[in-house]
């Protein structure tokens, strides 16, 4: 038996509804199925799940113990195609204060934000496989190193499709 990759995360919102607008305007998500003002299941624009967010209001007078203070999630994960749509929405959650930082991980290029409940989540371009060497491989074993997103779209392109042979097939040539 083998897990294969992450389907879906559920996690508990003050506000269903401010949550489903978050996700739906900044990040681009679709409502898949909802109780209105109790929960949602949400799909990433890209994605094949049935659904990769459920969000279930739990109201507004909830604790908020998620952080590096209390056991449990620290982020959620996912993954963006190029490093031009990285930058755009890095500038989308800074225009409405939702973003917390960026870090180059070397294989990963990776910006860090908050959704309304103070959620943090990571959106992340990855090195294409044909495209890792050493360098990208070495900067893993560093951390807090920031991102600097023009040298990494001078280097790799703007448009070049991340996770190409890594967490996506690489293409099939007729």
């Amino acid at each position: 038996m083998a897990i294969n990759r992450l389907n879906h995360a559920v996690v508990f919102v003050r506000d269903v509804n401010r949550s489903v607008a978050f996700y739906r305007d900044v990040l681009g998500f679709s409502v898949q199925m909802e109780r209105p003002g109790q929960a949602a299941f949400m799909q990433a624009p890209d994605s094949t799940n049935d659904h990769d967010i459920g969000l279930f209001a739990i109201g507004e007078a909830a604790d908020n113990p998620a952080g590096r203070g209390a056991v449990g999630l620290y982020h959620l994960g996912w993954e963006i195609s190029t490093l031009a749509e990285l930058e755009e929405l890095a500038q989308r959650l800074m225009s409405i204060g939702a973003y917390v930082g960026a870090t180059d991980h070397g294989t990963t290029k990776s910006i860090y934000a908050r959704d309304p409940d103070g959620l943090e989540f990571e959106v992340a371009w990855l090195v294409p496989a044909d495209l890792l060497d050493d360098a990208a491989f070495e900067q893993r074993t560093r951390r807090g190193v920031p991102l600097d997103l023009q040298k990494e779209k001078a280097r790799y392109g703007a448009g070049t499709r991340g996770g190409v042979g890594v967490s996506s097939p690489a293409a099939v040539l007729p």
